[in-house]
Parts: structure tokens; sequence; C-alpha cells
């Protein structure tokens, strides 16, 4: 039995999440969330996605670039349980693990087939309701198959229901302004925001309590600073597009 397998990267993501912080802990939790998966290598070919058209979602398995380094532990504190109790590392989807592999299930809204210089065309699947740090290397595609793929009688432990989206989302008007001045460009940056922080982003261990501390997060070539305003309600402080050279 062989201890270690090369697997080939076949693609990365473009993200509207630049960091690790503030992405949302599953997949579909954010609908606004929109990126593309850009094949590359022998994968960058128009027949390797011919037939993928026909299903709406994909599973997409990666590799966590973003925590490799930091190596792993056979227990972890799940956010889910506040990151306070813990369990082993199998029984729970922490992105710290032996092989740093993801999975993860994303909506498929397109397949662009680019121009390119050379023979072939660069493909770009557009997908949307990820959950991938901007730079993700993907190792396969698989289409997710319903029947198959939805137990509906499966049990999920501790995460058997989604988490509630408690927190209500207000902008200061600075941060209104702001958002109206980029809506050609980002006509969506603003479900985006009101749809991660409802997820309240913060630490586990910080969550269902009043915290006044002011929190960054990075969306595109976006920073946005906002603040716990009461147990329910989190204010967008200020947004601001960083310097494009």
């Amino acid at each position: 039995m062989t201890e270690h397998v090369n697997l080939s990267v076949i693609g990365k993501v473009d993200s509207p999440y630049k960091e690790k912080f503030a992405i949302p802990r599953q997949p579909g939790l954010v609908t606004a969330a929109k990126g593309q998966l850009r094949l590359t290598g022998s994968a960058n070919h128009a027949d390797a996605v011919r037939g993928l058209a026909q299903f709406s979602h994909l599973w997409l398995l990666f590799i966590f670039h973003g925590t490799q380094a930091q190596g792993w532990q056979p227990l972890v504190r799940p956010p889910r349980l506040g990151g306070n109790k813990k369990l082993g590392v199998f029984a729970t989807r922490s992105t710290f693990r032996p092989s740093p592999i993801g999975m993860s299930v994303v909506k498929l809204d397109d397949i662009e087939l680019r121009p390119c210089a050379d023979q072939h065309s660069q493909v770009i699947l557009h997908i949307s309701e990820l959950d991938l740090l901007d730079g993700t290397p993907v190792v396969d595609i698989k289409p997710y198959v319903p029947y198959a793929d939805m137990i509906t009688t499966a049990k999920a432990g501790f995460a058997q229901k989604p988490p509630l989206q408690t927190l209500n989302v207000l902008y200061s008007h600075k941060a209104q302004l702001t958002l109206t001045r980029m809506q050609a460009d980002y006509p969506q940056l603003q479900t985006l925001i009101t749809e991660v922080l409802s997820q309240d982003p913060r630490p586990a261990y910080k969550q269902q309590k009043l915290d006044d501390k002011r929190y960054g997060m990075r969306l595109y070539d976006v920073n946005i600073s906002f603040q716990l305003t009461d147990m329910a309600t989190v204010t967008v402080l200020a947004i601001e597009q960083e310097n494009r050279q």
C-alpha cells in the first residue's frame, strides 16, 4: 500500500473571498458569492466538459492551500459547537486535515470557452454559492447527482440543521454612499456583504456575545469594516476599494 498519492491540479478558483476570514463555513449559505473555475494544463480542453452543462451543481474536490502549512491535530473544535468542545478531526469538516483535501458543492451557472492565441480555448466554469478561498487549487470535478448524493434520511450529528442567520445587517450613511458609487462595477456587492455578515463570521468563541471590536474583511478588492451594534445587529461602518494599479 502506497503512503503517498500524487494529485494533479486541474484548475484554480477565482473567488470574491480574498482571505480565510468571513468565508462561509459551508457552500450554499451565501447565494450571492460568484466565482470562476479556470481549467489548466491538459484538463483545459473543451472535450473534458462535454455534457457537463446538463448538471446544475458540481462537486469540487480541492486542496486547502490556505491552511495546509499549519498541519493538523487529531482533535479539533468545531465552530458550530462554539469552539468549546473537541471532536475527532474525521467527525468534522475542519480545514486542518492529514490530507488537506476539501469537497464543496457549487452551482454551475455557465461554461465559457474563451478564445486563446493557441489552438485550445480557455475553459471557464462560472460558479456560484461557493465557499472557496481565491486561488484554491481544484483536483477534480464531479457532477452532483441528486438521487445518489441527497440522502434525506441521513443523520448529521451536531450539524443536522443549517446555522441560523440571526444577525440583521445595517449600513452606515458613509458605507451606503460607497455602495451606490460602486454599483456599476459590483452590482451584487451589498447582497454579498449582507449574506456573509448575517452568518456572523466572528470567531466561534465570540458568537452569542456582545462584542464592540471593529472587524474587517476583504471581498474582491474591497475592504469592509463592521461592528456588532447589539446581539442581533451588525453595522457596516465603511467600505473602501483598494487602489488599482
